[in-house]
């Protein structure tokens, strides 16, 4: 069962997510080193989940297995005034890498479409329990909330995620690749239904 998540899922939410992303190819390109990013990453998915869950909403199924971080329609972008109070945590977070995170973060961006949508920020599955449904399940749970209503975007820089986001209803929309030796993205929008 998929319910909206609270700020006390928070922490396991984000450390599953960091298992989840481990080899991730934006992640791997934010953090080259695989220690850096499995120290790192809990603290950043800490960071986007109190963000992600002020902006919209939290889907978790039960153990924190599966979620995803939605953000709501007209709330896609982080707000100035939220960037710069979060500025210091996100500096910790990130540390050195900081300026390959500004460069996927302006590519995603810059590649987003115009218009009301609900933005479908990160989803994941802990490794542990990939391949039983978990994944697509939180996805639908945000799906079924808002994805009759109103048009749905994701982008992912993992090929083989797409044909999951095909069975889902999403289309891709753009492709991309972030500067500088960054990784490929694919655009994708499922519309209202």
């Amino acid at each position: 069962m998929f319910q909206e998540a609270s700020l006390a899922e928070r922490d396991p939410v984000a450390a599953m997510l960091a298992r989840a992303f481990a080899v991730d190819p934006a992640m791997s390109f934010i953090f080259p080193d695989a220690a850096v990013r499995a120290r790192r990453m809990p603290h950043l998915f800490r960071l986007l989940y109190a963000s992600d869950a002020r902006a919209g909403t939290v889907f978790a199924y039960e153990g924190c297995r599966a979620a995803t971080l939605w953000r709501a329609p007209g709330r896609t972008k982080v707000p100035l005034m939220e960037t710069v109070a979060g500025a210091p945590a996100f500096l910790a977070a990130l540390g050195p890498a900081v300026a390959r995170a500004i460069r996927v973060s302006h590519a995603i961006e810059s590649h987003m479409p115009r218009g009301r949508f609900w933005y479908l920020h990160i989803a994941g599955c802990d490794p542990a329990a990939q391949g039983k449904g978990l994944g697509g399940g939180a996805i639908r749970a945000g799906l079924d909330r808002f994805g009759r209503a109103e048009d749905c975007y994701l982008e992912t820089a993992t090929e083989k995620n797409i044909g999951i986001y095909n069975r889902l209803g999403f289309e891709v929309i753009d492709t991309w690749t972030v500067s500088g030796g960054g990784p490929r993205f694919w655009s994708m929008l499922r519309p209202a239904s």
